[in-house]
């Protein structure tokens, strides 16, 4: 700490030196007409490389020797490396004293041509420099060497304290962090694009709801002050997108944030990012091809060149359709190594859980308990992509009544690498039936299930106006990404993760 603390007094003492000097250390702008990736490229060798074109460039110095009148730099664009080489006679006198307090983080503008080294390296030949921003922190220097024609990297920033918590170094001294937002980036937009296609409509609804609901998960509350009123950040955005379906809007979407007040693990976060859509007169089996179809051509963002095997949590995944398509209670059966009938026997499940390691606490409903068991000793195993379908109707509260399966809904969960990607219902548009699964899910409430649904009566006064057929479908974003570019932890996906404990202090 004291170290990084001396190290920040130097910057900072250059910093007042080149001030003296009449540099601006913090300018307005710098118009580049070039990055590092077209120039090396595009490089061509030139006989008389000094009448070649001339380019303009800015970017952070991420390497750095001077000795004498010469400096050599690497400046990092956000797109590669490129080598600068800096002489005192070419850019003057003036520029070349401000050269000489440059540090590593420091940001610049370079102009000048393009030549190839003695030793080989596509560089550019400065002719005029310009101080971008002074950097007052040190970086981590991470280094790099060829070793038998292979790239070695030494000194690599492996605390995921610090890269978490400051995102913003984890990006600039790993640049395969970049890689995965881009990678996240264009698989959103894929997904867009591919609903859009469909004739989709993308539409935005509350975060701050005066009735949370839409899933089983505890809520964030807030206070709206100026109307005195407890809010909630929504745990999901469904019921506000049925009732755009009730309102005549057949197909919509929405990329959400959504927020959960739950555990943090390596698959969950409480702020992530879901996908919701919803088709009126589709139903389950409808959306299972649908979401087939989709992420199959997501996958081609993260993979443009056709493959469909993903690596992920050390199993090869293979996307290629068509996905098996399991009843719930069956491959629970086949798991415990006994049958799994209706109506739920709450005592048997209980003593099944128990059997196998599972812990049952007070409360604890017959579909939780077998949502556990699923969970223990299901789920893990389903590595490929699966549709687990037609979950018991207590577990399912907003799911259509099975048509040929009583006691069953219509519902379908997607497994990939032995995580939910995601959950849909043929939704259940019977007001009458809504308002006797939202009494029993408050029944569930008073016996102690803080996660079980509440009753959302400007949602059954909208199904009441009519809610036609609806099929629908949520993705969870982050872990679809971590599959498609083969991250273990959720953190890893999103850019600014929560994290357990305070910050720890700094200088």
């Amino acid at each position: 700490m004291e170290e990084g603390h001396q190290l920040r007094q130097v910057r900072i003492e250059k910093l007042e030196q080149l001030r003296q000097l009449g540099v601006e250390p913090y300018p307005y702008a710098f118009e580049s007409d070039s990055r590092t990736s077209e120039l090396i490229g595009k490089f061509e060798d030139f006989q008389e490389p000094d009448k070649g074109p001339r380019h303009r460039i800015a970017g952070r110095i991420r390497s750095f020797r001077g000795k004498g009148k010469v400096a050599f730099a690497h400046i990092d664009d956000g797109y590669g490396l490129l080598q600068l080489y800096v002489r005192k006679e070419e850019v003057g006198e003036d520029p070349y004293k401000m050269v000489k307090l440059l540090d590593l983080g420091d940001f610049i503008g370079v102009e000048g041509h393009m030549f190839r080294t003695r030793t080989g390296e596509i560089t550019l030949h400065v002719k005029s420099i310009v101080l971008l921003a002074k950097s007052l922190r040190p970086l981590p220097v991470v280094k790099e060497k060829v070793v038998d024609g292979e790239k070695v990297v030494f000194d690599e920033v492996h605390d995921k304290e610090l890269r978490y918590r400051q995102r913003y170094v984890d990006l600039v001294v790993n640049p395969e962090v970049k890689q995965v937002f881009r990678t996240r980036a264009a698989v959103i937009d894929r997904i867009r694009r591919f609903l859009n296609d469909r004739e989709y409509l993308e539409v935005e609804t509350p975060v701050l709801q005066p009735i949370y609901g839409g899933a089983a998960a505890r809520p964030f509350t807030t206070h709206h002050n100026a109307l005195d009123r407890k809010l909630y950040l929504r745990i999901s955005n469904e019921l506000y997108l049925k009732r755009l379906i009730v309102g005549g809007l057949n197909r919509v979407y929405e990329f959400s944030k959504d927020f959960r007040n739950e555990g943090i693990d390596r698959t969950h976060n409480p702020e992530f990012t879901m996908l919701e859509f919803y088709q009126a007169y589709a139903d389950y089996h409808e959306m299972m091809d649908l979401v087939e179809d989709m992420l199959v051509d997501a996958a081609a963002a993260a993979a443009p060149g056709g493959n469909l095997v993903f690596g992920w949590r050390g199993h090869d995944i293979d996307l290629a359709k068509p996905w098996p398509r399991r009843s719930m209670l069956e491959l629970i059966g086949e798991r415990a190594g006994e049958e799994i009938s209706l109506p739920l026997d709450k005592p048997r499940l209980a003593a099944l859980c128990k059997k196998h390691g599972i812990e049952v606490e007070p409360g604890m409903s017959a579909g939780k308990l077998l949502d556990e068991l699923f969970g223990e000793l299901v789920e893990p195993h389903l590595i490929n992509p699966t549709f687990v379908t037609d979950y018991p109707l207590e577990t399912s509260p907003l799911a259509k009544r099975h048509r040929s399966k009583p006691g069953l809904t219509e519902r379908f969960e997607l497994i990939i690498g032995g995580a939910e990607i995601a959950n849909a219902f043929s939704e259940l548009n019977d007001p009458l039936d809504q308002r006797g699964r939202f009494e029993a899910q408050m029944q569930l409430r008073d016996e102690g299930d803080e996660e079980a649904q509440v009753l959302d009566d400007d949602y059954l006064r909208a199904m009441e106006y009519g809610l036609p057929p609806t099929g629908g479908v949520g993705i969870g974003i982050d872990r679809l990404v971590m599959l498609l570019t083969g991250m273990e932890t959720i953190k890893d996906v999103i850019l600014f993760p929560q994290l357990r404990g305070p910050l720890k202090k700094d200088v």
